[in-house]
């Protein structure tokens, strides 16, 4: 079998716009199962999937999220026009299996973990490149025989072990044309702790505040009397994952010396939350559904960073780590002074949604935008740079909770937050809000436009301050509006440099000079080397 992994992730109809400088770790786990069983896979993204042609494969693997089902129809259609081999659906699009086979024409869709739903699949024919004939009996699929769809049980979630046994592909980073500028992540949790329960919506009004999610010990919280989805209401992660799992800081390091050496420049390591980093073994044999308590594994989170940030490359500047969502409730003054000592001037994103603490509590989520508000203060004063998460359209907003969200940007950027991350509510598979419509855009929305109004000003704000600064940078591309320009991406993460320069070729580190800003996404930059 001469396999191809077509990475659909947040392309929407095919094209990236604002993730071009984005892989995620989903597909290079899927090449590394691949990998230890014999097999040479190829990683191709989207955009270059559906230009080029494409001969000699036998099987297609596609990752992708919901919101990606256009690109993986598209995609599939294109590979009808020349191939019979089976087409295998996997990432976070598979958790709605009958929708995403019957729009796409797929195959095979896999919901949550895939290593050893994978390995089934192969030994049941897969490996052949043909459709396995053992698919009644694989847990976390579902299959379509022409026009019947059919839904298997989900599959346990998978023991620690598996990280041991199927360690991601490194080599195929390579396959990504923009791999030496862009954010490569490395998974080094799966699953969240947040089993707190959503208490508004179809399936969270259902709620009899019996408090067993929030105040019982941790087994007792795995499980809801009345069936409500664990988690923040509007995210699905701990159904189709459970409770975290990390992976050990041997292999992250390992995996992040092999990317460097390839030419990999920016590590961003991948987790719902990366202060949950080796909690559960804090809390062994038991399931880690308290997103509060324990503390932080301080000595586990030593060891990884200090292991990381001592690589060559990055000791010497040439490379940098990065993390990205954080739970405000573990920003304890110990956890922030660790981030700040390995991790200085790293961007570092920490959840509000909504600025309502009343709001907050109904929609699930481990803190309230109060608490959140001292972490910030803790992560600025430690020399970390906070960015902050909302979003608009959610269940529950009124004008009262739009108000509080707006004051709370504002609180927000004096606390030190140096972006505002908005989001637009979308309505995912197995989360509790899988019932409520999705948000409509601010442009449609009175309220929501509030809330990006807000957002839009504060950042605007945050670029004029940027000019002056000094940034390293790594070219990527051209710039394919103004083809005099350069788009260069920070090495710690920011808004896209435009650079002019006729000596630079993409790959180049440089250290440009901030002089002016070109949009919300974008500032123009000056090469000082």
């Amino acid at each position: 079998m001469k396999p191809l992994i077509v990475d659909t992730l947040a392309s929407g109809k095919g094209v990236r716009h604002s993730t071009r400088d984005v892989i995620g770790a989903g597909p290079r786990t899927i090449a590394g199962v691949l990998e230890v069983k014999g097999f040479e896979p190829v990683i191709s993204p989207v955009e270059k999937f559906l230009k080029d042609r494409v001969e000699g494969f036998d099987v297609l693997f596609l990752s992708g999220m919901s919101s990606d089902v256009q690109a993986i129809q598209r995609s599939v259609r294109k590979w009808r026009k020349n191939h019979n081999g089976p087409v295998v659906i996997g990432g976070p699009a598979g958790s709605e299996p009958e929708r995403v086979l019957r729009r796409t024409g797929g195959d095979i869709a896999v919901t949550g973990e895939g290593e050893y739903t994978l390995v089934e699949l192969l030994m049941g024919g897969l490996g052949e490149g043909v459709f396995p004939d053992n698919v009644e009996s694989v847990k976390g699929i579902s299959y379509r025989v022409k026009k019947r769809i059919t839904v298997n049980p989900l599959r346990p979630l998978q023991p620690k072990n598996v990280y041991e046994e199927y360690p991601p592909s490194t080599d195929t980073i390579a396959n990504y044309p923009l791999y030496k500028s862009a954010r490569v992540y490395v998974e080094t949790v799966r699953g969240c702790s947040n089993f707190n329960r959503a208490r508004i919506g179809p399936v969270g009004s259902a709620c009899t505040f019996c408090e067993q999610c929030t105040q019982a010990g941790l087994t007792e919280r795995y499980d809801c009397p009345v069936g409500i989805p664990p988690g923040c209401g509007y995210c699905s992660v701990p159904s189709l994952y459970g409770p975290p799992k990390s992976r050990p800081s041997k292999l992250i390091i390992e995996e992040t010396r092999k990317l460097l050496a390839l030419g990999v420049h920016r590590i961003v390591l991948s987790a719902p939350g990366f202060l949950d980093y080796q909690r559960e073994a804090l809390v062994e044999p038991e399931p880690l559904t308290d997103p509060r308590s324990p503390e932080p594994n301080y000595e586990a989170l030593e060891e990884l960073l200090s292991g990381l940030t001592g690589l060559p490359q990055v000791a010497s500047g040439n490379a940098s780590i990065m993390i990205e969502n954080i739970k405000a409730a573990l920003v304890t003054e110990r956890a922030a002074s660790i981030l700040g000592k390995y991790l200085r001037d790293t961007p570092v994103s920490v959840g509000f949604e909504t600025g309502s603490d009343e709001h907050s509590r109904l929609l699930g989520r481990p803190d309230t935008p109060s608490e959140t508000l001292v972490s910030l203060r803790r992560l600025k004063d430690a020399g970390m740079k906070p960015y902050v998460y909302f979003i608009h359209g959610l269940p529950g907003q009124t004008s009262e909770t739009v108000y509080e969200t707006v004051k709370m940007i504002d609180a927000s950027m004096r606390a030190g937050s140096d972006r505002v991350i908005l989001y637009r509510f979308l309505s995912l598979p197995a989360s509790s809000f899988s019932q409520c419509p999705s948000g409509a855009p601010a442009s449609q929305d009175q309220l929501s436009k509030r809330i990006y109004d807000a957002a839009l000003e504060a950042n605007m704000e945050q670029k004029q301050e940027l000019v002056s600064d000094r940034v390293r940078v790594v070219v990527a591309e051209r710039y394919d509006r103004d083809r005099r320009f350069w788009v260069a991406y920070p090495m710690l993460h920011g808004p896209v440099v435009l650079v002019k320069d006729g000596n630079i070729v993409a790959g180049d580190v440089l250290l440009v000079k901030i002089t002016g800003v070109a949009s919300e996404r974008m500032v123009y930059g000056a090469v000082i080397r």
